[in-house]
C-alpha cells in the first residue's frame, strides 16, 4: 500500500481539491494529514473527506512530513503537498518504477496553474534537473520505499531545503527516478511579488545553497523578505 503524506498550515481552501484527486485515483491509499495548529476549518475538512489527521506541535514542515512517515503504515510514502494535485496515473507511475530493485523513490515532473511562460521553463528545467541529478523540490511530490526513508533517518530539521537534503541522502542507498505525468501545483506564491521577482529570488537561494549556506541563514534572508 501507498500512504500519502500531506503537510498543512490553514489549506482548507486547496485541500479539498486535493483530496478529490487522489480519491479518484479510486486506489486504496492511506491518507495522512499532519496539521501544524491551523486557525481554519483544515483539520475539519480533512476527517470529513475520510483523511487520518495527526497534529503537529512544531510549525515546520520536515518535522510535520517525519511525523506522518513515522504513522504511515504503508510499504511506499507520498509526500503531497496541499495545492497539489495528483493525476489519474500517478500511482501507477510509482509503482512501475519500483520493478527496478535499485530505485528507492523519485519525483514528478511538474506543472504550474498557469499561463506563465516563465513558470512553463521553471518546469522543463526542474525535470531536466530531477532527471540527471535525482533532486527533487517538495512541490513535486516526493516518494520513496518506507524500510529506506526510515533508514536514513527521515528528512533533517531544517527551515528551508529539507527536500534537497533529503533526495541527496536517498541517493546514497539507490536511483531516483522522475516520473509522469506532472503534477498540477498552485502557482498562487508567485501572486504578490509576481513570477520573476520570486523565479529570481528560488534561483539565488538555491544557488546559495549548492554554495554551503546554511538553510538557517537563507530562511533569515527569506524571512527579511
Amino acid at each position: 500500500m501507498i500512504s500519502v503524506i500531506l503537510p498543512t498550515l490553514n489549506e482548507a481552501r486547496n485541500l479539498p481539491e486535493t483530496l478529490a484527486s487522489l480519491e479518484a485515483l479510486n486506489e486504496p491509499l492511506e491518507i495522512i494529514v499532519v496539521d501544524a495548529g491551523s486557525t481554519d476549518a483544515t483539520v475539519s475538512v480533512a476527517e470529513a473527506c475520510g483523511a487520518r489527521v495527526l497534529l503537529s506541535e512544531k510549525r515546520q514542515r520536515a518535522h510535520q512530513l517525519n511525523l506522518g512517515g513515522a504513522a504511515a503504515t504503508g510499504e511506499v510514502l507520498w509526500f503531497l503537498h496541499a495545492d497539489t494535485w495528483v493525476s489519474a496515473r500517478s500511482v501507477e507511475s510509482i509503482r512501475a518504477v519500483f520493478v527496478d530493485s535499485v530505485v528507492v523513490g523519485g519525483g514528478f515532473k511538474r506543472r504550474f496553474r498557469s499561463a506563465s511562460p516563465l513558470l512553463a521553463a521553471t518546469c522543463w528545467i526542474a525535470s531536466l534537473r530531477s532527471r540527471w541529478c535525482g533532486l527533487f523540490f517538495g512541490d513535486q511530490s516526493i516518494f520513496v520505499k518506507k524500510a529506506v526513508f526510515e533508514q536514513v533517518g527521515g528528512f533533517a530539521d531544517l527551515p528551508v531545503f529539507e527536500d534537497f537534503d533529503f533526495c541527496q541522502k536517498l541517493k546514497g542507498d539507490g536511483k531516483m527516478r522522475c516520473v509522469g505525468p506532472a503534477v498540477r501545483s498552485s502557482a498562487r506564491r508567485f501572486q504578490k511579488r509576481g513570477v520573476l521577482a520570486v523565479v529570481l529570488q528560488d534561483l539565488w537561494l538555491t544557488w546559495r545553497y549548492h554554495r554551503g549556506e546554511s538553510p538557517e541563514s537563507i530562511m533569515k534572508r527569506i524571512r527579511r523578505g
